[in-house]
């Protein structure tokens, strides 16, 4: 059985995963223990972490910052993050500077396929945006987690550029308005 590629990202209730400039400064923060749980939960049958040459840095330097300081109310989930294996998708970097990453700089498709057919549990992206965009066009996405925030920012990054059919698995509301769409792609 082939491992399955699943999306989280934080989105704006009108479609943007940031602002025109990468601006983050929209999203909800102020999640309550059940939406922590459901983010555990979803990362519990995670055993690859992928991310875009652009994410990857902020991405890992921030987990391990947080995993790296016992005192953050963060620290366990942090760690997780920190220990699961992560492949960063890069045409520049020509080694990984960081721990417990290796790069990937093959053709999309051939890479995702290949990692998909490991043995092992299943695999979560992060993107960014460019990244993203990029996986769903191709079609390899097999569950979509978008976290919808109570936000419109009215212009900034789209992760879907074109015809994308979904079907829509559950909606789980929490009280800090973020509502969790799991989607899964239609196949044509």
């Amino acid at each position: 059985m082939m491992r399955k590629l699943k999306l989280q990202v934080q989105m704006s209730i009108d479609g943007y995963v940031a602002g025109p400039n990468h601006e983050m400064d929209w999203m909800t923060w102020n999640w309550d223990d059940e939406l922590k749980d459901f983010v555990d939960n979803l990362h519990k049958p995670i055993g690859t972490i992928l991310l875009g040459r652009g994410m990857a840095d902020g991405f890992i330097t921030h987990w391990t910052n947080v995993a790296n300081n016992p005192e953050d109310p963060s620290h366990d989930f942090a760690k997780l993050m920190v220990d699961t294996p992560k492949v960063v998708f890069t045409k520049t970097l020509e080694e990984s500077t960081w721990a417990n990453t290796v790069l990937a700089k093959g053709n999309l498709a051939d890479e995702i396929n290949q990692l998909k057919k490991q043995e092992g549990d299943n695999i979560i992206v992060y993107g960014g945006a460019g990244f993203n965009a990029s996986l769903i066009a191709e079609g390899l996405i097999d569950e979509l987690n978008l976290f919808v925030n109570p936000t419109a920012i009215g212009t900034g990054l789209k992760i879907f550029n074109g015809l994308t059919k979904l079907e829509l698995v559950k909606a789980t509301p929490f009280s800090c308005g973020i509502v969790v769409l799991t989607y899964k792609p239609i196949k044509a």
